[in-house]
């Protein structure tokens, strides 16, 4: 028997980006050359996540995870709630006419 969660988030989940710009980068004195440099990827890659322009692939994850010693899943469980989140709200009337089945 499904357990229904019904609450639904009004504001979206954090980005990786975000949590990059204001929490990681100032503790460590990072620059987005220095990032970039440090994980071994272009400027740009690094600016467009830091502009919420770009996801967290798993590579990046890896690198982001072994860079600042935490989990790859981390950084990927930080997008998938974002990428989940935005799908929402974009598909919302699609998945409004989809009438959920109940056990038999």
């Amino acid at each position: 028997m499904p357990i229904p969660n019904t609450i639904r988030r009004q504001i979206p989940p954090t980005h990786p980006g975000e949590m990059l710009r204001e929490d990681f980068m100032p503790d460590y004195g990072l620059t987005a050359t220095s990032l970039a440099s440090a994980l071994g990827v272009s400027r740009q890659t690094v600016n467009e996540i830091l502009r919420e322009r770009r996801a967290i692939s798993p590579v990046m994850a890896l690198r982001l995870s072994r860079l600042f010693g935490n989990s790859p899943e981390f950084w990927l469980n930080a997008q998938h709630s974002r990428d989940l989140w935005e799908s929402e709200q974009r598909y919302q009337k699609e998945l409004a006419q989809i009438d959920p089945l109940s056990a038999a």
